[in-house]
């Protein structure tokens, strides 16, 4: 049988096998830990990018594990949405991978070994849960994923241990409830396989024992993925956490709980259960708004800039959560390319992050002072950014922004609009705030017949051209943003 047959199990087994062999490579030399998990994350990056291409040419894929048919067994099922995710998880972890060796020497020295084993098996976890096909399965990976992320968000700075801990008594309440979700389908129908879910369930659906098992799956995933009010564990989490761990979990973990709400309202049940039967949407759109505004204030009053970061994500993800809430394919696709576009932003807000932590050892607003004219390049890669976060053309955050402001209008929602709007000037302020205290050089001021103000202190190569190719990807998204939703993005949006 082709390699390539395998293709969707092989995803998942290469980083998994391979984070049980990196404490022996460790053992052999430390150093080599970096390339084991290079070659590693390339290998499943080039499954990813080949299933992807094959859903797109040929439509959705099915694996069986083991050969066991479903409901038996349990069953990959690749389909557009799931095949841009398995792309965006593989390609973001090999970018920080790439990015991750300096940061680490700095920042942890002696942990090097178990930092890379824990850092594949979180990316293991984040694979499982979007490749999987039954719900018991996705609640396996999602602890996979969770039990990592609390051991790399443990090892940062002075705060680190009590924001993990404080994490892993919401996640956990927040994976029971999604277990206990699951345990209600499962008593009703019999099967966990999602397929099996969606062809019985509609003779069930005016059943209490299904709409509480849809509360729990709700309000179980809302705490993954940090939807306000259910968003206090992530800013000390993300702030606490390493630098390598913050650019790994802070793009992925909430956009993945996105995409289990996704695929629990859309797969496991009908649009018809989720938008008519219940008031799902209503609530969706008003915890969105939330989101948004709250997000964006408390973004405004922060003077540490990851931190500052962490609001930003609690307002991402209210776009999300709204999008989709509004229940049309417009304001949907701009949900699902925000999910993409949030991505790659996020992850370059904090390479960026990570760039200032090296170089000044704290990440505060104030050690932007004179960025430009000592980090240039580290610099126009934040602009770059910073402006895609905003909604600039032709960055591609503009383009999700604007679906959403579509569907917004269409949906008849002018408080969404409006949300929208304000979330972008907040931006623009946050933003600008940080690019003004980099044209701001203290050593002008009483130094420059010394020049110790502008001492080149550019970041190493290996941290800067990840933040580089990131700016580059978010300009390219914005200009082939059609493309993208044309060949994926459309297949994935519901028939409402």
């Amino acid at each position: 049988m082709m390699l390539t047959d395998q293709a969707p199990a092989l995803i998942v087994v290469i980083p998994l096998m391979c984070a049980l062999l990196t404490p022996i490579i460790g053992l052999v030399k430390k150093e080599l830990c970096h390339i084991w998990v290079l070659f590693a994350l390339a290998l499943s990056t080039a499954f990813a990018v080949s299933v992807l291409l094959a859903v797109i040419s040929h439509g959705p894929v099915h694996y069986y594990m083991g050969g066991w048919m479903p409901p038996w067994g349990i069953e990959y099922v690749i389909d557009h949405l799931n095949a841009l995710m398995l792309v965006l998880v593989t390609g973001t972890a090999l970018v920080v991978a790439f990015y991750s060796p300096k940061s680490i020497e700095r920042e942890l020295p002696d942990k090097l070994t178990y930092f890379y084993t824990v850092f594949l098996l979180q990316v293991t976890g984040f694979l499982g849960i979007v490749i999987t096909g039954d719900v018991f399965n996705l609640y396996v990976f999602l602890e996979v994923a969770s039990l990592a992320g609390y051991a790399l968000i443990a090892a940062g700075e002075e705060g680190a241990p009590l924001a993990s801990f404080r994490y892993l008594i919401l996640g956990t309440i927040g994976a029971c409830f999604y277990l206990i979700g699951a345990g209600y389908l499962y008593i009703v129908t019999g099967s966990l396989n999602m397929a099996d879910l969606a062809a019985a369930l509609p003779e069930l659906y005016h059943s209490k024992v299904i709409l509480v098992a849809f509360a729990f799956f709700m309000v179980g995933i809302a705490l993954k993925m940090a939807l306000f009010p259910l968003h206090m564990w992530l800013p000390d989490a993300y702030t606490k956490a390493p630098s390598v761990a913050s650019a790994l979990i802070a793009p992925l973990m909430t956009k993945i709980a996105v995409y289990i709400m996704l695929r629990i309202m859309f797969t496991v049940f009908r649009p018809s259960f989720s938008f008519e039967i219940l008031p799902v949407s209503t609530i969706m759109v008003v915890t969105g708004i939330a989101a948004i505004l709250v997000g964006a204030v408390m973004a405004l009053a922060q003077i540490d800039f990851k931190r500052m970061l962490c609001y930003i994500i609690v307002a991402e993800v209210g776009y999300m959560v709204g999008g989709i809430g509004l229940a049309n394919e417009t304001a949907i696709k701009g949900a699902i390319l925000h999910v993409l576009n949030d991505v790659v932003m996020t992850l370059g807000l904090f390479a960026v992050a990570g760039i200032i932590t090296y170089v000044k050892k704290s990440h505060n607003l104030s050690d932007f002072q004179g960025a430009f004219k000592k980090m240039p390049f580290t610099m126009a890669a934040f602009t770059v950014i910073g402006l895609s976060v905003i909604g600039v053309p032709p960055t591609c955050g503009f383009f999700s922004k604007w679906y959403l402001i579509q569907g917004s209008v269409i949906a008849g929602n002018w408080y969404f609009v409006a949300a929208l709007l304000f979330s972008s000037l907040i931006n623009i302020v946050l933003f600008f705030r940080i690019l003004e205290i980099g044209y701001y050089d203290q050593g002008d001021h009483g130094n420059q017949e010394k020049g110790a103000g502008r001492k080149f202190t550019e970041a190493p190569v290996s941290m800067l051209v990840p933040a580089l190719f990131i700016a580059v990807l978010i300009i390219l998204i914005g200009f082939y943003n059609q493309p993208i939703i044309l060949g994926i993005i459309q297949h994935s949006v519901p028939t409402l």
